[in-house]
């Protein structure tokens, strides 16, 4: 045991402040018990498990959500209704026409405005190489006097209502009301670039034509054809299993079925049509409330107390 040197006993040595049990539990430097955190619901990350009713099935439309009407397949693997896709389509294209026509006048606006102050940094500096070889005997009133209007301008200030609060943006940023705002007109919008040729896939984000659909010969269960889809060769209902589609004939198989009768002989089942590597698109696959079968869970996010 250490031994104190003023009085020679022994002393324990001290403890100094321990940590709470309430600082060791999350929040930081705002520590919240469980309870609280729980009556907060408008703070923090919120995470729900999606169940079976909010997943889409496989067949539905990724647009209308329901089960597509005269099926298409893009690319991507992603089934649409032809009548939603098209007019996606045409909706988005005429976005990007009149979003490119705004970009080609803007873009002509800002070569004008060049070349204006191109001109102008010309003609200042032929004024100058003029004032400077003029020579000293003829030196401009701007140096050596001082105009009525500067001489008025200390005494009287002209400037407006407007034109002092810009100077207070500049000035003094740090003011709620003199923050910045998003600004989308000429500048932001040549800054991201021209406009994309293409509208994009509503899924995928991938550049997207008419003539990249592919039909789709759908089966259905049931009378009405208003049941689950199923395989063209097994006739067994697809949920959340691999499928895929061969795009010369439109015929929907599962992976299985696909790897073990189609690609053999590169022959379709159905048609009895040669295809080849490319021909074949897989589909998305739809999912449930299963983990297994993919995303199950959604977030969203909320700012937190710290």
């Amino acid at each position: 045991k250490p031994h104190c040197a003023a009085c020679g006993d022994s002393h324990l040595p001290s403890r100094g402040n321990t940590m709470t049990r309430k600082s060791k539990q999350p929040g930081g430097h705002v520590p919240l018990t469980y309870g609280e955190r729980k009556k907060l619901t408008s703070y923090g990350t919120a995470t729900a498990r999606l169940g079976t009713d909010s997943q889409r099935r496989f067949g539905d439309c990724c647009l209308g959500l329901e089960p597509a009407e005269d099926p298409v397949a893009t690319p991507s693997g992603h089934i649409y209704s032809r009548e939603a896709i098209v007019s996606y389509l045409l909706a988005k294209t005429q976005e990007l026409k009149e979003l490119r026509a705004k970009y080609d006048a803007q873009l002509a606006a800002q070569e004008r405005r060049k070349c204006e102050e191109k001109e102008t940094a010309k003609q200042r500096s032929i004024e100058a190489f003029v004032e400077k070889d003029t020579g000293a005997a003829s030196c401009s009133q701007s140096t050596h006097s001082r105009s009525f209007k500067d001489k008025v301008g200390k005494r009287i200030s002209t400037e407006t209502t407007d034109e002092g609060k810009n100077t207070l943006k500049r000035t003094s940023y740090w003011l709620s009301d003199f923050q910045p705002e998003y600004d989308d007109s000429e500048t932001n919008l040549l800054r991201k670039g021209p406009p994309p040729e293409r509208p994009p896939s509503p899924m995928s984000g991938n550049p997207l034509r008419l003539k990249d659909l592919v039909p789709l010969e759908l089966n259905r269960e049931g009378l009405r054809g208003k049941g689950q889809a199923v395989c063209a060769v097994s006739s067994k209902a697809i949920t959340t299993q691999r499928a895929v589609v061969l795009k010369k004939t439109g015929q929907i198989l599962l992976h299985d079925v696909y790897l073990k009768l189609a690609k053999p002989s590169m022959t379709c089942p159905v048609t009895g049509k040669k295809f080849k590597e490319k021909d074949v698109i897989e589909l998305q696959k739809a999912a449930s409330g299963f983990a297994a079968s993919g995303e199950v869970t959604a977030k969203r996010y909320r700012p937190t107390m710290t």
